[in-house]
């Protein structure tokens, strides 16, 4: 009489712990093959990175060519900065995400860097993720703004017509400092300035005073330098920003399969969970029989 009536009140019993672990498994299963699919698109991101990385780093060293040579003018001319000139900060960044810390760090380098130089702000941002992060701390100081950038390796002539707008915008400067992110390795990289002088420093340096120089000629050569250091920041940045994306995408590859590896184990415990407890209402049943 008393197993007869114990065997309902075990049998509600079972079925709420076997609808439970049902559910369960069921929630377990959709996030598994969730995290499946977002492995195989975190994966393919990154071959697809591996592959653009060669040819950013071809650009670059030639981009570096370039840059080098800009540098070994104000170098062997010993131009020096004038006092009182009105300073812009350009930023070189890209619009696209997914690629780790690489945009923050310009960001966090140009907000030091206008502390440490105690210039009136004024900030150019290349790229809408740089300038996402600028507005948090500098939006008053943000004079223009460019977009539409990183989805190929920059060329000289976007560089150009970037340095043709800012320019022509009414953006009153003598010096430009253009932070960029220069590549160190597959896996490093850090924010370095690039120091864009006026064509009055230039021609007030020493490699420069001996010669008499048309204003125009030297603002036009000037004019080219500005161009040609912010293309040298724009590909060594580009370059930077791929081997940092597939850095990225490896890791959360590698996430991703550490938690499969742990759902399956859960799954399979519940699981088993459930086929044990169906086993002990079984063998509980035909006992009380």
């Amino acid at each position: 009489m008393f197993a007869a009536r114990a065997q309902p009140a075990a049998s509600v019993l079972s079925n709420g712990i076997q609808s439970r672990n049902m559910g369960t498994l069921r929630e377990i299963q959709l996030r598994l093959n969730s995290i499946k699919n977002i492995g195989k698109i975190t994966k393919s991101m990154k071959m697809i990175a591996s592959t653009k990385v060669a040819k950013a780093q071809r650009a670059m060293e030639s981009a570096r060519a370039y840059g080098a040579s800009s540098s070994s003018i104000y170098k062997n001319a010993n131009t020096t900065p004038l006092e009182n000139e009105d300073q812009v900060y350009i930023v070189s960044s890209s619009d696209r995400g997914l690629c780790g810390g690489i945009h923050s760090s310009v960001a966090k380098a140009t907000r030091k860097l206008m502390i440490a130089d105690g210039f009136s702000s004024q900030v150019i941002v290349l790229g809408d993720k740089a300038k996402n992060q600028m507005s948090r701390s500098n939006r008053g100081d943000i004079q223009l703004s460019f977009n539409q950038i990183g989805k190929a390796i920059p060329t000289f002539a976007e560089a150009s017509a970037a340095t043709d707008t800012i320019l022509n915008s009414g953006v009153k400067f003598s010096t430009a400092t253009i932070i960029y992110n220069e590549f160190k390795s597959a896996i490093a990289y850090e924010a370095t300035p690039i120091r864009n002088y006026s064509s009055d420093a230039l021609k007030a340096s020493e490699g420069f005073a001996a010669y008499e120089l048309d204003d125009d000629i030297l603002q036009n050569y000037n004019d080219f330098l500005l161009a040609n250091n912010i293309y040298w920041g724009l590909v060594e940045g580009h370059a930077s920003e791929m081997s940092a994306k597939r850095t990225a995408m490896e890791n959360a590859t590698k996430n991703a399969g550490e938690m499969v590896d742990r759902l399956t184990m859960t799954y399979n415990r519940t699981r088993q969970a459930a086929i044990t407890s169906e086993l002990v209402d079984i063998i509980t049943g035909a006992s009380a029989l």
